[in-house]
């Protein structure tokens, strides 16, 4: 199993909650988090004063998969995330040891 981390726009999480449900994905987590990449923040204009924002606001989701669906949602993530812009963000992808359904005590894939 496998947990798979996007950090991504908040305008493209509708398309790519769809993306997901279609390849297969049937549950995720969303939060939403602050940071910064490459480009260090950007500068915005309010009222006439210009100002910095060094942490952008993104959606952050995290999904966890059998070994058998990371290609599938990863192609899904990253085909409805990309804009081709910068701040697109990134993926994670990290070895998940178990998961467990607490209502029925199921472990392993059988818990996804």
């Amino acid at each position: 199993m496998k947990k798979i981390e996007a950090i991504i726009r908040h305008h493209r999480l509708d398309e790519i909650k769809n993306a997901l449900s279609a390849a297969g994905v049937v549950g995720m987590t969303v939060s939403e988090v602050q940071g910064h990449g490459r480009q260090k923040g950007h500068k915005e204009t309010y009222r006439g004063a210009e100002y910095s924002v060094e942490f952008v606001p993104k959606i952050k989701i995290e999904v966890a998969v059998a070994d058998s669906q990371v290609d599938r949602t990863l192609r899904a993530l990253i085909d409805s995330a990309k804009t081709g812009e910068v701040g697109d963000g990134k993926i994670f992808i990290t070895d998940l040891a178990d998961a467990i359904r607490i209502r029925t005590e199921e472990s392993g894939d059988a818990a996804l």
